[in-house]
């Protein structure tokens, strides 16, 4: 996979350029980078849950606090 990423990235963006929708290589793409991101699925499972919920989330910058975004609002930050 990691030595056709660079031709698969290019096929992508030619056919963005290019306004020729691909979106099962754009969409796998997204997948795949995804998921070699060591926070980027937690993080967005805690703000999907927090947004629909209300369930809180934790940072990494302070992992001691919980926080909610008031997303009804201003959708600024707040400990809870």
């Amino acid at each position: 996979m990691e030595d056709c990423l660079p031709a698969w990235r290019r096929v992508v963006a030619r056919a963005v350029e290019r306004g020729i929708p691909a979106p099962v290589f754009s969409s796998a793409l997204a997948y795949y980078d995804a998921l070699r991101r060591p926070r980027l699925n937690a993080a967005l499972t805690q703000g999907l849950r927090d947004y629909f919920g209300a369930h809180t989330y934790k940072r990494v910058d302070d992992p001691e606090s919980s926080y909610h975004v008031l997303w009804s609002g201003d959708r600024s930050e707040v400990v809870s």
